[in-house]
């Protein structure tokens, strides 16, 4: 992969000259907006793509907000005045291209200077690309395994897209595809898991101080069988080129055994296995901390190693939310409520989660709590993210906001509160 920069000044205008090229000559796949210091609060990101409207090429902005997102629609010569706007130290000061032929980055600092990289994928360095035939369509088993850049990409009921590709050798190796990169029937909603799972990780990490970053350490609590944990370092490795350095770390020695012998088979550099338990685990130091069905308060000693760690990002989809419970049978005017067994779990689960977000909060993150696509174990499909914050915050209101809660609900107990307490010397 080549790679070549543009001088300061002409940057952002070099930018937009390439994005038009790309977009009038078919190779421009998507691109996004990232590390926004405009004005808008709720504003995320900007995810672009390709999109022909009345037989013309337009560009798609989907402006996502933390509760919306809002799409636009542009003609190519609406674009310099457009991203005119958008790019700036008081707007968005990222933006990442991924074209056929290659990816183009924009970076612009706190004091306005941008400079723009462009690495050149195998294809562009070997020479032009033929122009791609618009009559014959590919075939079934080349769409199977061709990445988001069909030639009816712009299409508006397309297909959807796919962070990692089926002919990865790890999906075969872990039987999610066939000796011929086929997807296996029986593994589709592990498939559908696996590319959301990235997808979730990739826009944490565009967002968080790691965007930059050309090394990863990452450990995994609960990896399983691993399909997430050898997604998320191919992903790096092989379309990021970052050189992610991945722990899984496992109870069950069967399960280590299979990875292991995958990861030798394979010859995979920077993916390891270990067996532990995240409850006895020794603190190292890491970037990014996941923690997938860690069961009960396993989950709130996996987030204090992340933080012991200095995770940037911290990624943990809980379940089994016994700790709580138990301490809402006490008399409470909801009780009426509560006496029914499935609205005590829900509020357990709710309270629960709701309250290590407000701690992950306190300790310097932005986090957020969502819908994740339910593991094949369980039914559970709530995800935590937290995204080290760039600016700190005051931590007393959000303390306060805990001993409310905490006190409205007779909760006299929380695993992550314990351990933070303890560590960060805390008032009790």
């Amino acid at each position: 992969m080549s790679s070549s920069r543009a001088q300061p000044a002409d940057a952002l205008p070099a930018f937009v000259d390439r994005l038009q090229q790309a977009l009038a000559d078919g190779r421009l796949l998507k691109g996004s907006l990232a590390k926004y210091r405009g004005p808008q609060p709720d504003l995320q990101r900007v995810l672009l793509r390709p999109v022909t409207l009345r037989g013309e090429r337009c560009l798609q902005l989907v402006y996502r907000h933390d509760t919306r997102d809002v799409t636009k629609n542009h003609a190519p010569a609406e674009l310099p005045t457009l991203f005119g706007e958008l790019l700036g130290p008081s707007a968005f000061r990222h933006a990442h291209l991924h074209c056929s032929d290659g990816e183009l980055e924009l970076v612009v600092t706190q004091r306005g200077q941008a400079s723009l990289h462009r690495r050149a994928g195998p294809a562009a360095a070997a020479g032009p690309a033929p122009v791609p035939a618009a009559i014959a369509p590919p075939s079934a088993a080349t769409a199977a395994t061709a990445a988001p850049a069909a030639p009816d990409a712009t299409a508006h009921n397309r297909e959807k897209q796919r962070w990692l590709t089926l002919d990865r050798p790890f999906l075969a190796e872990l039987g999610v595809t066939n000796d011929r990169h086929e997807l296996v029937p029986a593994m589709a909603r592990k498939w559908k898991q696996i590319n959301k799972f990235v997808e979730v990780f990739a826009h944490a990490l565009a967002d968080s101080p790691l965007a930059e970053a050309q090394a990863l350490r990452i450990v995994d609590f609960g990896s399983g069988k691993g399909y997430l944990t050898f997604a998320m370092h191919d992903w790096l490795r092989h379309s990021r080129a970052i050189a992610a350095e991945v722990t899984g770390v496992e109870l069950r020695p069967d399960m280590v055994a299979l990875c292991n012998a995958a990861i030798g088979r394979l010859g995979i550099e920077g993916l390891h296995i270990q067996q532990g338990d995240v409850r006895h685990w020794q603190p190292q130091a890491l970037d990014v901390m996941v923690a997938l069905h860690a069961c009960d308060t396993a989950t709130d000693f996996a987030i204090d190693l992340g933080l012991r760690g200095g995770a940037q990002i911290i990624l943990c989809s809980p379940c089994c939310h016994k700790e709580v419970r138990p301490q809402l049978l006490q008399p409470h005017p909801l009780k009426p409520i509560l006496q029914h067994g499935v609205h005590l779990g829900q509020q357990a689960e709710m309270l629960t989660d709701g309250l290590r977000a407000l701690w992950l909060e306190a300790c310097g993150y932005d986090t957020k709590v969502f819908e994740f696509v339910s593991l094949e174990h369980t039914n559970k499909n709530k995800m935590i993210l937290a995204v080290k914050r760039r600016t700190p915050k005051p931590a007393a209101p959000l303390l306060q906001q805990i001993d409310d809660i905490k006190r409205f609900y007779g909760i006299r107990e929380q695993c992550l509160e314990t351990l933070l307490r303890e560590r960060l010397a805390l008032p009790a």
